[in-house]
């Protein structure tokens, strides 16, 4: 069986780690310097570092901070927030990350996900796709959840995985945030649709959110959180037994 994994999520903003719920009400949480080296100490299989305010405000990502943080982790990282163009890609993995995570750059210009796939290979390149509820329909949104595109979030993730994404991030903006647990319903759709690994991410409050998301949606690759993993509420090593107790390979 292939083993699944979890993910601890950094949101940073202005070089401090923060959280809110549902993509709002954000506050600081801690430096992402010393929480990327304590998962990465702790059991994490990987490590997801966004920039979640670098496409809002038409910036560059924070390369200081960045390169600071894969100094100090021993796991893959990936990295998104402000990618628009290959030499974004080229500057973030100079950094020191292993994958490079991208919304709103392939929003503005889809063909960036085949020019980097064809330059870094598909491995490297990672759609992140922020999806809302509208009116009954799945809305991929730009921007750190601020603009609503219209688009269908299914057919566009499709879309992005036939252009050369390796990978896909799901982040339910509905479930963000709440601990109410993940966006099965979402999960599904998009695991029937695509045949790449599928991260989860949104809505985790509890170990058995995980339980439920890994037998729930049995080909989902990932399991990411940031708040319960942040504050203490779960702890990786724990999580990751229980787990495996309740018959989920995971790497202990």
């Amino acid at each position: 069986m292939i083993t699944k994994r979890i993910i601890p999520c950094l949101d940073v903003r202005d070089g401090k780690v923060v959280k809110g719920v549902n993509f709002e009400k954000l506050r600081e949480v801690a430096s992402p310097v010393d929480l990327a080296k304590f998962y990465s100490d702790n059991g994490a299989d990987e490590l997801v570092f966004y920039d979640i305010t670098a496409s809002a405000e038409g910036r560059k990502l924070f390369t200081d901070v960045l390169r600071e943080v894969a100094q100090n982790v021993f796991i893959p990282l990936t990295v998104g927030g402000g990618i628009r163009s290959t030499a974004d890609f080229e500057r973030v993995l100079s950094c020191g990350a292993d994958k490079v995570s991208v919304n709103s750059g392939a929003i503005a210009n889809p063909t960036l996900i085949g020019e980097a796939a064809k330059k870094y290979g598909d491995q490297c390149v990672v759609i992140s796709a922020d999806i809302k509820r509208v009116n009954g329909k799945f809305h991929v949104f730009a921007k750190g959840g601020r603009e609503d595109t219209g688009m269908d979030a299914i057919p566009w993730i499709v879309r992005c995985v036939s252009e050369g994404a390796g990978e896909v991030v799901v982040n339910s903006m509905d479930t963000d945030g709440v601990k109410n647990g993940f966006d099965i319903e979402l999960l599904q759709a998009v695991c029937e649709a695509v045949d790449v690994p599928v991260i989860a991410s949104g809505g985790a409050g509890k170990k058995e959110h995980f339980i439920e998301l890994f037998k729930k949606v049995p080909t989902v690759d990932a399991g990411l959180a940031a708040s319960v993993f942040h504050f203490g509420e779960i702890a990786i090593p724990d999580l990751k037994k229980t787990l495996s107790q309740n018959g989920i390979t995971m790497r202990i």
